[in-house]
């Protein structure tokens, strides 16, 4: 009875080694991983160990406050008249703060400055003095933090792109290097983002 069992065939497994090696190789070199690129932000340089810190004061007419809350509300205006906006209402707000066209005298002063340009002639351009400050409470969400700033700089590139339209007849971003960085000159970003706050309840 014990000659007629068949024996089991031994499977060679030594080319599945290979294949399993093979596809996990594949699988390496053809998936595409995301990258938190995080937010591009240029920082100002450190400042010498020896100087001085001091407050930087800005007239309250110069200054525009967004305060986001914990629960995504979001107030902006001058000091004193801060009222509750929308998302999509931030960036005109911001636009009408940096141009002032009608020189309200409750908006930004503007300030003259004088901007050389590639072909040795002289800009002068009404720089606002505006500041736009964007304070959050400790609670607020990451992700209406984003979408404010992104509002918050929209508006400001897109001053930019009109400011390039009239001045060079070209959008900002079709500018060369050193034109764009007349515009920035005049257009600067003037964005402070204060540290969280607590707010009572």
């Amino acid at each position: 009875m014990a000659g007629n069992k068949r024996q089991v065939q031994e499977i060679n497994a030594g080319s599945m080694a290979d294949i399993a090696f093979l596809l996990l190789i594949f699988f390496l070199v053809a998936t595409t991983m995301n990258v938190d690129t995080g937010i591009a932000r240029m920082l100002p340089p450190m400042p010498p160990e020896n100087q001085k810190v001091e407050d930087v004061k800005v007239k309250e007419r110069n200054l525009m406050l967004v305060l986001v809350s914990g629960n995504g509300s979001i107030m902006m205006g001058i000091p004193g008249k801060q009222e509750i906006v929308d998302l999509r209402q931030i960036k005109d707000k911001v636009k009408e703060f940096i141009l002032n066209p009608m020189d309200d005298p409750e908006y930004p002063e503007k300030k003259d400055v004088e901007i050389a340009l590639p072909d040795g002639s002289k800009w002068v351009y009404p720089e606002s003095q505006g500041v736009v400050s964007l304070q959050t409470t400790r609670d607020t969400g990451y992700k209406v933090y984003i979408m404010v700033q992104n509002e918050i700089t929209r508006a400001f590139n897109e001053v930019r792109d009109e400011v390039s339209m009239k001045k060079f007849n070209a959008k900002f971003a079709d500018l060369n290097e050193e034109l764009r960085k007349a515009v920035t000159t005049a257009i600067p970003p003037k964005l402070s983002e204060a540290e969280p706050r607590n707010i009572k309840k």
